[in-house]
C-alpha cells in the first residue's frame, strides 16, 4: 500500500560557515538530539516545463508558488519507495502533499502516464489526482537531479521542532535518474565548506531560538537549492540576487 504524508509548517533558512554551525550547535548543547540515521543523503528529481515555468515563477517571489519533485533517501532502484511530492509555499508557510510509491511506478507515470497501481484509499488517490492535475496542466518533465548530505536534529524541549544542516549541494541537468549520485556539479554559494541550516516548526519559532540567532549574529535568508543551481547554471545575471 502506498503511504501518504500531508503536512504544513514554517521553515526558515540560514547560510552558515562551518564555524557558525559549530557555535550554534555548541550553544544549544545537549538539547539538540541527532536523528537516528545521523548523516544521510537526499536525492531529488525536479520536474519543470520546457521554459522552466515553475522555477521562474518561484524566483519572482510570488505570494503562492509550487514545485513538483520526486525524492529518495539515498539512490533508488526499481523497488525503492520514493516520495512523489507537491511542495507549496503560501505566505511563508510550506505545505507538502505527497505519496510514497515504488520508483518504478513513479517512472512509469512520468514517462507513460500510467497511474501507480499501488495507490489505494480515498486520500492517496485524492493527492495523486492533485499531482496528475498539475502534470496534465503544465506537462512538466524531469529537468534537474539535485542531491545533498543532511544531518538532522530535534530539540527535546520543543516537540515538532527540527534543525537540519545540508552540505555539498550538487546537481546535474542530464542522466536524470535517482539511480545514480555521480557526475554532479557542486553548488558554489560563495562560502567555503558552507552549511544550509533550516529551522522547521509547526507554529511560531521558540523564543529561545529567536534570541540565540540574534546573539550569534545569524540572519535568515531566502534560499532555494533548485533556484540557486538554476541561476548559477544559466548565468542569469538579472536573477543573481533572487534565490527563492
Amino acid at each position: 500500500m502506498a503511504i501518504i504524508q500531508s503536512f504544513n509548517r514554517f521553515e526558515s533558512k540560514y547560510l552558515l560557515t562551518e564555524e557558525q554551525k559549530e557555535r550554534f550547535v555548541s550553544a544549544v548543547g545537549e538539547h539538540l538530539v541527532k536523528d537516528k540515521y545521523d548523516k544521510y543523503t537526499i536525492c531529488n528529481i525536479y520536474l519543470d516545463t520546457d521554459d522552466f515555468w515553475f522555477i521562474e515563477h518561484s524566483l519572482d517571489k510570488p505570494v503562492y508558488k509550487e514545485k513538483l519533485r520526486i525524492r529518495s533517501y539515498g539512490t533508488a532502484n526499481d523497488n525503492s519507495m520514493v516520495f512523489f511530492e507537491i511542495k507549496k509555499k503560501f505566505r511563508k508557510i510550506v505545505y507538502k502533499r505527497r505519496i510514497i510509491i515504488p520508483f518504478s511506478e513513479a517512472a512509469d507515470y512520468i514517462e507513460s502516464g500510467i497511474r501507480p497501481p499501488s495507490l489505494s484509499g480515498y486520500t492517496e488517490n485524492q493527492i495523486f489526482n492533485e499531482i496528475d492535475y498539475l502534470m496534465k496542466k503544465y506537462k512538466p518533465v524531469p529537468k534537474l537531479f539535485l542531491a545533498y548530505d543532511r544531518v538532522a536534529y530535534s530539540d527535546n524541549r520543543f516537540p515538532g521542532f527540527r534543525v537540519t544542516f545540508d552540505k555539498d549541494i550538487r546537481g546535474r541537468w542530464d542522466d536524470l535518474t535517482l539511480r545514480r549520485d555521480e557526475n554532479n556539479e557542486l553548488l558554489d554559494t560563495g562560502i567555503e565548506n558552507y552549511n544550509v541550516m533550516e529551522l522547521k516548526c509547526e507554529g511560531a519559532m521558540p523564543l529561545y531560538y529567536v534570541n540565540l540567532l540574534r546573539e550569534l549574529g545569524i540572519h535568515q535568508i531566502s534560499f532555494s537549492k533548485y533556484g540557486r543551481i538554476y541561476v548559477n547554471s544559466f548565468n542569469k545575471g538579472e536573477r543573481k540576487l533572487c534565490y527563492e
